[in-house]
């Protein structure tokens, strides 16, 4: 991590403990018990500050961007509030999430309803670490005529991530592999949805909001400009490009590039790599694609790879369960890599053509959009090898 990219994070995580202990000193107002105030900042220490904290910092970058100057003190810690607040919301659903996939581990730990005596209290948690987001805002920004803006942002965008979460629940169940139901229309949907309204464009209007961004301006006597409108259609698409890729990495990339060891096939996702697939695979390639994909390891391929994990059997690819090798052999055939390269530029050059014409109004004008907010966001994620 660069030394300017770890400050930032450093000066962001600050905020965090301002507000964290303003979240508790309202929960003890309240007369709560001392073993639920305990329970509350464990849930929130626990979930909300220990990821990559891209969604949130992009908030205070966007602002900055917008400016075109660093912000005060007063104005950084507002909007650091609103970037805490699309942590909370991040936090709120993976919690829940973790909890409908049966998942195992969350950024090192085990995911919080495995954590000891949480259980199902975790989906009471999760509503909490919700609700926290709007006692902020009330806290916060309630004098501020954008105050009911902020509002319905993050309910509309509650309600499109849950409308994704569905799609993805009752298209690609752990334990009900069938491929028939998927397709490439519905990983579109699922990925504008799930990821990319909450991820891109939550932050950066967030942002707009903050820095006095009007539903619609005029600039140099020509078309009224709708820049919600204009930032969505760069950002739902620049969200789904960014989960496509997370996609292609799973497959072909390595733990030691990744991270990660890839699980999607194993785990019956709905990616990009498997719906790409079978819209180019043969019957023969199909029939393998069926009996294969979603196969969980066997338990001896569970104790090699739980060997490999300790270190005592390592390759750089980690290792791959039979049916697992079968499917992405097929991968291989169908020429997964060439087709993603193509997408990849392919897209990458249409969002620069819907970059470049963004009008910015006079040098140093504020309350126009800017084209580097979107810049910043593709030239971040365009060839990322992790």
């Amino acid at each position: 991590m660069s030394t300017d990219k770890a400050a930032r994070r450093a000066k962001f995580e600050g905020v965090w403990s301002v507000i964290h202990d303003e979240l508790l000193s309202h929960f003890k107002a309240c007369g709560m018990p001392t073993d639920a105030q305990d329970w509350y900042s464990k849930n929130l220490q626990y979930n909300v500050p220990g990821g990559k904290l891209n969604r949130g910092m992009s908030v205070v970058d966007t602002a900055e961007i917008l400016k075109g100057r660093p912000l005060t003190e007063e104005e950084y810690l507002q909007v650091a509030v609103l970037g805490w607040g699309v942590e909370l919301f991040q936090a709120f659903f993976l919690v829940s999430d973790d909890l409908m996939d049966s998942s195992i581990t969350r950024r090192g730990q085990p995911c919080w309803y495995r954590a000891p005596k949480v259980g199902l209290i975790a989906v009471n948690d999760a509503f909490m670490l919700e609700g926290a987001i709007y006692h902020l805002l009330k806290r916060h920004f309630k004098k501020e005529l954008y105050y009911v803006d902020l509002l319905e942002l993050f309910h509309e965008t509650s309600y499109q991530t849950e409308i994704g979460q569905l799609i993805d629940l009752i298209t690609a169940p752990d334990d009900a592999v069938d491929l028939s139901r998927f397709s490439l229309q519905k990983h579109s949907m699922i990925v504008v949805y799930k990821t990319a309204f909450y991820s891109f464009y939550l932050p950066v209007a967030l942002a707009m909001l903050f820095c006095g961004i009007p539903t619609s301006y005029t600039l140099h006597n020509s078309s009224p400009v709708a820049p919600y409108e204009v930032a969505k259609g760069i950002l739902i698409p620049l969200g789904e490009y960014f989960q496509i890729q997370d996609d292609f990495l799973d497959f072909a990339g390595v733990p030691a590039q990744i991270g990660k060891v890839g699980t999607d096939i194993v785990d019956n996702k709905c990616s990009w790599c498997i719906n790409t697939a079978l819209s180019l695979a043969t019957s023969e390639q199909r029939k393998i694609l069926n009996e294969n994909y979603g196969v969980k390891p066997t338990p001896e391929e569970k104790e090699i790879s739980k060997k490999m994990a300790e270190g005592k059997n390592g390759e750089e690819q980690g290792y791959l369960g039979d049916a697992e090798k079968r499917v992405k052999a097929v991968f291989e055939e169908v020429g997964l890599r060439k087709i993603y390269a193509e997408y990849e530029e392919s897209v990458y050059k249409k969002l620069i053509r819907m970059i470049d014409p963004i009008d910015e109004g006079t040098p140093g004008q504020e309350g126009v959009l800017k084209k580097d907010v979107f810049a910043s966001f593709l030239h971040k994620i365009y060839r990322r090898q992790k």
